[in-house]
C-alpha cells in the first residue's frame, strides 16, 4: 500500500535532542573529553565578561562550535551557523535547543575574537592533550600532519608568505 503525505505539518515539535543522537556515536565521547575541558575552565570565563550590558553568546558554546567547525570541515562562521540551524547533531553538541534560535554569523565572529584572544583557548586545548595522553590516546614520539588539509582549508586572502 501506498503511503500518503500529510499536507499539514505539525504545528508544535518536542524533539529531545539527547534521544536523536544514537549511544554509540563518536561525538558523544568527544563531548565528554571537551565537557570536562570546559568544566575545569569554568571560573576563568567571568574575568572575560561585563556584569553589565547585552548578554554574550556563552563562551562555551563558542568553543563548542569551533569544535565542529573543525572536525566537520566546515569553511566559514557563516556555514557553521547555517549548519547549526538545522543540524540536532550539531544543535546537541554546542548545547543549542531544538528550538531555540541561532545567532548571527557576525555576533557569532566578534564573540569567537573575545574568547580566543584570551589564553582561554589555549588552556582548554591544553586539557584535552592532558586527557588524551592519560587515557594513551596520544604519544609523544611523533606526530605526522597531513599538509594538504592545511592548505586546503586556508584562504588565499589570510596566507603569509
Amino acid at each position: 500500500m501506498r503511503g500518503e503525505i500529510d499536507p499539514q505539518r505539525g504545528l508544535f515539535s518536542y524533539v529531545d535532542l539527547e534521544e536523536r543522537i544514537p549511544q554509540d556515536h563518536p561525538i558523544r565521547k568527544i563531548e565528554r573529553v571537551v565537557d570536562r575541558a570546559l568544566k575545569a575552565l569554568d571560573d576563568d570565563y567571568a574575568g572575560h565578561y561585563s556584569n553589565v550590558g547585552r548578554s554574550s553568546i556563552a563562551p562555551e558554546i563558542l568553543l563548542r562550535a569551533q569544535f565542529l567547525q573543525i572536525f566537520y570541515s566546515i569553511r566559514s562562521e557563516r556555514q557553521l551557523v547555517e549548519r547549526l540551524d538545522y543540524d540536532l547533531l550539531l544543535r546537541w553538541f554546542v548545547g543549542v535547543g531544538a528550538n531555540d534560535p541561532t545567532w548571527n554569523h557576525s555576533t557569532f565572529s566578534k564573540n569567537r575574537d573575545r574568547v580566543l584572544t584570551s589564553d582561554i583557548a589555549q588552556r582548554l586545548f591544553d586539557d584535552i592533550k592532558k586527557q588524551a595522553y592519560a587515557r594513551r590516546l596520544m604519544s609523544r614520539d611523533h606526530i605526522c600532519v597531513d599538509g594538504t588539509l592545511i592548505e586546503a582549508s586556508a584562504s588565499m586572502k589570510s596566507s603569509v608568505l
